[in-house]
């Protein structure tokens, strides 16, 4: 909830005259970097785009003096404007204020302003000017200019691919912190969305993409933050399950996607065309699949190795890709619609699983029996029994689970 009624010092702002532009700037605990970021912010806003804008910085439970500090800078600087919520999460900050916010283009960046403030009218020109429903940075196209370490480069691939194998993502990179969205697609889609923490992003761009709106994809330059606060672990754990439940919610049916896209003007949604039979195409389509799953399996293996060890690393990242796996082949490979045996495909597919846990566990107790390996020669041997496992599981999945018989 927004607490302004107690803060009565603060500036109000002039509600008659709305701003083309409303950029969210989420924080906690900030108090050190707040202000030099948003005077960069707002000198670039002034003086390099030609659209009023309003700066609106959702301090989401600082137990700092975020909020002071905050507070100083409306006294100081134009178009800015500070609100309080009670409960911390960026997901739910954002919907805090988009949700109010009268503007007609609704943004957000990341406080540490890793992206270059170049990329913004990019960003909010295609949104402007009607083309586009939703625009997001992105880190992973080729024109983007990204510094940061192996890992989080790792990570950020490995989870877009996830998205891709399980979700059907088009979209290049859901979490870069740095997007924007017309109000009246917000207003349309922010009650769907029902993460309030990082996985919000990709949530509302899954939705968007399932509505049938256009979203439109800016090449950034970034720079990582080297004092970066985010649990990388938790942060990943609380993604995949975000996962699972959108990818359920899809399944299902639960979400109304056809009444977003009547309400939004959009053509209703299109029979899904049958997946061809033939074994090539089926391999095709498999092999993406698999290349998504193996990337998502080493993204999830590096991310828990540190804490957890090779063996159970190894354990935790094969299920959670499996049946990620299971599912992405049911639809996309195979063809399989519905609910109708669902739940023993998943059985089934944890069975072949089975297999190919034992393969990748022998495959780590083999190298371990002969020395310490490094983790890159970890890598490459899980590569390896992962392809051989790969190989059987189609075979299996092909003449066991999805036609129910072993032939």
């Amino acid at each position: 909830m927004t607490d302004l009624a107690a803060r009565p010092s603060l500036p109000t702002y002039d509600v008659a005259a709305p701003p083309v532009l409303d950029v969210v700037v989420p924080v906690h605990n900030e108090e050190a970097d707040l202000a030099g970021s948003i005077r960069r912010l707002h000198q670039h806003l002034s003086t390099q785009l030609p659209y009023s804008f309003r700066i609106t910085i959702a301090d989401n439970a600082s137990t700092d003096s975020t909020f002071d500090v905050a507070a100083g800078l409306t006294r100081e600087l134009a178009h800015l404007r500070v609100v309080h919520l009670q409960d911390k999460g960026r997901g739910r900050a954002l919907r805090d204020v988009w949700s109010r916010s009268d503007a007609d283009v609704l943004a957000y960046m990341d406080v540490d302003l890793s992206t270059d403030l170049n990329a913004f009218l990019p960003l909010v020109a295609s949104l402007v000017s009607g083309h586009s429903d939703i625009a997001i940075g992105t880190r992973l196209a080729r024109g983007s200019r990204v510094v940061r370490g192996a890992r989080r480069e790792v990570l950020s691939r490995g989870y877009n691919l996830v998205l891709r194998g399980a979700l059907a993502a088009r979209f290049s990179d859901a979490q870069c912190g740095f997007k924007a969205i017309r109000r009246d697609v917000a207003e349309q889609l922010l009650p769907l969305v029902e993460d309030t923490g990082w996985f919000f992003d990709t949530e509302l761009l899954v939705l968007a993409q399932r509505s049938g709106l256009r979203i439109h994809e800016v090449p950034v330059d970034w720079v990582d933050d080297p004092d970066s606060r985010v649990d990388l672990v938790a942060t990943a754990v609380a993604d995949l399950r975000g996962v699972a439940r959108v990818g359920r919610a899809l399944a299902t049916g639960r979400l109304p996607l056809h009444t977003v896209r009547s309400q939004l003007g959009r053509a209703p949604l299109a029979p899904p065309a049958e997946v061809p039979a033939t074994l090539t195409r089926q391999l095709v389509r498999f092999a993406a699949v698999g290349v998504a799953s193996t990337l998502a399996y080493l993204f999830l293996f590096l991310l828990l190795r540190p804490g957890l060890g090779a063996q159970a690393s190894n354990l935790v990242a094969l299920l959670l890709t499996a049946v990620a796996n299971t599912a992405a082949n049911r639809r996309v490979t195979f063809g399989v619609r519905g609910q109708a045996d669902r739940a023993r495909h998943q059985v089934q597919g944890l069975a072949v699983f089975g297999l190919g846990l034992a393969l990748t566990s022998g495959s780590l107790a083999l190298v371990h029996a002969t020395g310490d390996p490094s983790r890159a020669v970890e890598v490459v041997v899980l590569v390896l029994a992962n392809l051989a496992a790969t190989l059987l599981r189609f075979v299996l999945l092909r003449r066991w689970v999805f036609t129910g018989r072993l032939t």
